[in-house]
């Protein structure tokens, strides 16, 4: 039997700005605001202030820790993006495929969301899972 706490939390989707810190901290690694500041200015004209209230958020949502470290706080991502990726796709088959992965593989094959190598290596990896060579 599984409880509510064996499920992955739910998190709040992230949003553009969100989805390109998270880019940053992911390419970088664990970043000051300053530094996440620097990245993010040539195309977003947000105060220092600004992305540290972000970060913030980013914590409070679950997607960012951080540290202190000589009076500045270091901020890392608490997943790696396929981690991300994994949970997301499993809210959308509990939500719209009934709980159903095989729902939502047949769906993508209908809508024709996977080319042809894509589909080759999905089977090529469902076999190699079936005979233990994880």
């Amino acid at each position: 039997m599984t409880s509510s706490s064996d499920k992955p939390q739910i998190r709040n989707p992230l949003t553009d700005l969100e989805n390109e810190i998270m880019q940053i901290i992911w390419t970088r690694g664990p970043s000051s605001v300053e530094s996440v500041h620097e990245v993010l200015s040539p195309s977003r004209k947000l105060k220092e202030s600004s992305v540290r209230t972000m970060l913030r958020r980013l914590e409070i949502k679950g997607y960012l820790s951080h540290e202190c470290k000589e009076r500045a706080y270091i901020y890392a991502a608490s997943e790696p993006p396929h981690g991300l990726a994994a949970r997301a796709v499993r809210q959308i088959i509990d939500r719209f495929c009934r709980g159903s992965v095989q729902e939502l593989i047949t769906g993508m094959v209908d809508a024709k969301a996977l080319n042809e190598e894509e589909l080759n290596q999905l089977a090529q990896m469902a076999r190699k899972y079936r005979k233990g060579d994880k």
